[in-house]
């Protein structure tokens, strides 16, 4: 199963996860996900924040403090250390400078760079419920809402790691896309080719989008593009199930009932039911389909995001 070429994709990512000693304490956070997993299939581009800003290394730690909403970062020892606004300007400059990339791994906790529940703290020094978000990382992110972005420890969850992956070529393949000039037919091709991707991630979505696809008419594609886009992305983010992922393999049976026997229909119903249960990952029916496609091919199954959205070696479908 082959689906058009995506090139190499570009990732924003802190640079302490590459193994950079660039922390607070002289220290980094390397991740081996990224640094042995991931290196191989993306460009990785990474920064800093703290220390591009002129902090030092080592350095005082910075902390959330106020509103969680619109926090002020804030030297953890020297109160009149603020940095909230040198962090959010450089995160416009990057969200400016990085308009290639299909993605960004953020460093959890961080009050420059996490994404969710980092500490906030009260003027009494409480916590704030909830936490909010590092300032680099809110700064940059509202410049590309539609950017696949997670954090480093939430890529160790297998389901969180392939929906993550799956939208960076997603965006990537979009943006490839684009850069050929976006015709109605191309926009047409582009959805069709992601059915059954969108199926598992979000049914109801997908229906959506197909709705809107048909207003275009004759009019030029291009009026719709960026809401078709927004909202795709939006419907990738919502990860699949095993049901939904059990709905698109029964669909995708469906293209062989006229091709093999009734001995290997049932092979692939025991093994769909399976994988619904538990008992096998989706990987093993998803292989057997492959199998028959190869012996029986289709081409429009052939041309299907889902049976190969990311590049196989990554093995993340291993673990669903």
């Amino acid at each position: 199963m082959t689906t058009p070429a995506v090139h190499k994709p570009k990732l924003g990512i802190s640079a302490c996860l590459l193994g950079a000693e660039v922390r607070f304490n002289g220290g980094h956070k390397e991740s081996q996900l990224c640094t042995r997993a991931l290196t191989e299939y993306f460009e990785f581009v990474p920064a800093c924040p703290e220390v591009a800003i002129g902090m030092g290394i080592p350095r005082e730690p910075i902390r959330l403090v106020g509103d969680a909403q619109h926090p002020q970062a804030l030297g953890s020892v020297n109160r009149e250390l603020n940095v909230t606004q040198a962090l959010a300007d450089y995160g416009v400059q990057m969200a400016t400078e990085l308009d290639d990339i299909s993605g960004y791994i953020f460093m959890q906790k961080s009050p420059s760079c996490g994404l969710e529940r980092v500490k906030v703290y009260r003027e009494n020094g409480a916590p704030v419920d909830g936490g909010g978000r590092g300032i680099y990382a809110q700064a940059f992110c509202a410049r590309h809402p539609n950017l696949p972005v997670e954090e480093d420890g939430r890529l160790n969850d297998p389901v969180l790691r392939e929906n993550f992956i799956t939208r960076v070529f997603a965006y990537a393949a979009w943006h490839q896309l684009l850069n050929a000039g976006l015709t109605r037919r191309s926009l047409t091709e582009f959805h069709s080719r992601y059915k059954y991707q969108l199926m598992a991630n979000n049914p109801v979505q997908y229906k959506a989008l197909g709705k809107l696809l048909g207003t275009m008419g004759r009019s030029d594609p291009n009026d719709i593009a960026t809401q078709y886009f927004s909202d795709l992305m939006s419907a990738l983010k919502k990860c699949a199930t095993r049901r939904t992922h059990t709905n698109v393999l029964q669909h995708l049976t469906g293209y062989l009932k006229q091709t093999i026997d009734a001995a290997d229909k049932q092979e692939i119903q025991q093994l769909i039911t399976q994988y619904h249960q538990g008992i096998v990952p989706l990987i093993v029916p998803l292989t057997l389909l492959k199998h028959h496609f190869r012996q029986h091919p289709d081409p429009y199954v052939a041309l299907q995001v889902y049976m190969q959205p990311h590049p196989e070696n990554l093995s993340l479908r291993n673990a669903l």
